[in-house]
């Protein structure tokens, strides 16, 4: 047997150095099944849209897209073990709006910027619903009456400080009006909210058109206007805001985003693979089918829209702590 001297030994190491850096240079991200986490619940909006798109991902990067809930405390939990998850591409996440309004309530400190943004891939625009018993045809209508009857016309849609409430919030000030002006009643979501005014206990509501369309479409409310800066597909016959001279909008958002520092090989993979499974057909049609607006934004222009959604939620509530 050949005796191993140190040289043919250094030359052995050398030789394995070298073969387990091509090797790991061969190795293509993903090699294994990626992570997608959601802040809410199963069955809820955020989850629906999550699920339907690690359908397409997988596709995409040819690796099982598993989806965990990771619910509950407002998001929080779910949306800060995205930004702490190893920055490696294998958890990201489906993050909801509800991230813009933690830092200006002093809820939490997690903003937009601490991940990665991959991409928006919808939104769920807020709207005004009112009974069709109520002798409110119009947004003129119902402003006209807050104003004449300051302090006893009912709104509802959420648990103040949340999504719809905030939408309300905002649609008071650019009104010119003061939230005081209308009575909010609490509610654990827009549904509930849409509910209370279909039985008469609340004037009108806040939240979603889509929230909203078996009462509408069973003739138990009347959509007075959507927050959407265009008509809803599922609602074409609803005005706008703006279309009534009210120069506001609001709705709620989703989107894709991972660890800050991302592995630049990952994000490059994670950025095509998102935007084609978020511009897939199924994809589109699934959100069009639950009333949801096909929105579309890559990373730089997510992060900018993310911004200026923080900076307006920022805004709203400096002004209600006044």
């Amino acid at each position: 047997m050949k005796k191993i001297t140190r040289r043919n030994m250094t030359a052995i190491l050398a030789g394995l150095s070298m073969t387990i850096v091509a090797s790991a240079a061969l190795a293509e991200y993903p090699e294994r099944p990626v992570q997608l986490i959601v802040p809410y619940p199963a069955g809820g909006g955020t989850d629906i849209v999550a699920r339907t798109l690690a359908t397409e991902l997988e596709k995409e990067l040819g690796q099982p897209v598993n989806v965990v809930n990771r619910d509950g405390g407002g998001g929080i939990p779910g949306q800060t073990a995205i930004a702490r998850a190893r920055p490696d591409g294998y958890t990201i996440g489906v993050i909801a709006s509800d991230i813009s309004l933690y830092k200006p309530q002093g809820l939490a400190p997690l903003t937009y910027a601490d991940m990665t943004a991959i991409g928006q891939t919808n939104e769920l625009a807020g709207s005004v619903m009112v009974s069709v018993d109520a002798p409110y045809q119009t947004m003129e209508d119902l402003v006209n009456a807050i104003k004449e009857n300051p302090g006893t016309i009912k709104g509802t849609g959420a648990a103040p400080g949340a999504s719809w409430h905030v939408g309300f919030l905002g649609l008071m000030f650019a009104l010119g009006l003061e939230p005081e002006d209308v009575i909010w009643v609490p509610t654990q979501g827009g549904t509930k909210g849409h509910l209370d005014v279909a039985a008469g206990n609340s004037t009108f509501s806040t939240a979603s058109l889509v929230e909203a369309r078996a009462l509408v479409e069973g003739g138990k409310l009347r959509p007075l206007a959507t927050m959407a800066a265009e008509r809803v597909d599922i609602f074409p016959e609803v005005p706008t805001l703006r279309e009534q001279g009210i120069e506001y909008t609001y709705g709620l958002w989703h989107g894709v985003t991972a660890p800050k520092g991302l592995d630049p090989e990952a994000l490059a993979v994670l950025e095509a693979a998102v935007e084609k499974a978020a511009n897939s057909e199924s994809f589109k049609a699934t959100l069009a089918e639950r009333g949801f607006k096909h929105v579309w934004r890559p990373g730089a222009e997510f992060e900018a829209f993310m911004a200026q959604d923080l900076e307006n939620m920022q805004a709203i509530f400096d002004r209600l702590g006044k």
